[in-house]
């Protein structure tokens, strides 16, 4: 099951990140197809977020058909993103660049720059090379 993690001061709308950390567990196969989401009053628990905002992420989700809620049941997730699981070699070798980035005195917002520009460079290219 997914643990939400909200970050007040990022600046990023409450419901949009329960929307893209839900995405992100997608993507890493930590939810699968059939896997139930928290209720609305398990995240209201876990993060002390309104309600309201817990059900605008969850029907953003089912707006974009990677979940569905079932009336008196929950909401499941119907597909998955991507195809990077938890378990990838690529996930160790980044965790072990960003335990080397953080030693060199990066913070955390100079890393995700730096990892953001990378992957423009290199996907904007390969896009282009596509198209």
């Amino acid at each position: 099951m997914v643990e939400y993690r909200i970050d007040r001061r990022s600046g990023v709308a409450t419901y949009v990140q329960i929307v893209q950390q839900t995405k992100q567990a997608l993507r890493m196969g930590l939810l699968q197809p059939g896997d139930k989401l928290p209720t609305a009053r398990e995240v209201v628990q876990a993060t002390a977020v309104n309600p309201n905002t817990v059900l605008k992420a969850y029907r953003e989700l089912e707006r974009e058909g990677l979940v569905e809620a079932r009336r008196g049941l929950g909401t499941f997730v119907r597909k998955v993103l991507g195809t990077a699981p938890a378990e990838s070699p690529l996930r160790a070798e980044l965790a072990d660049w960003a335990v080397r980035a953080r030693t060199a005195g990066l913070q955390r917002d100079d890393v995700a720059a730096l990892f953001t520009a990378v992957l423009d460079e290199h996907f904007e290219n390969s896009e282009r090379q596509q198209g």
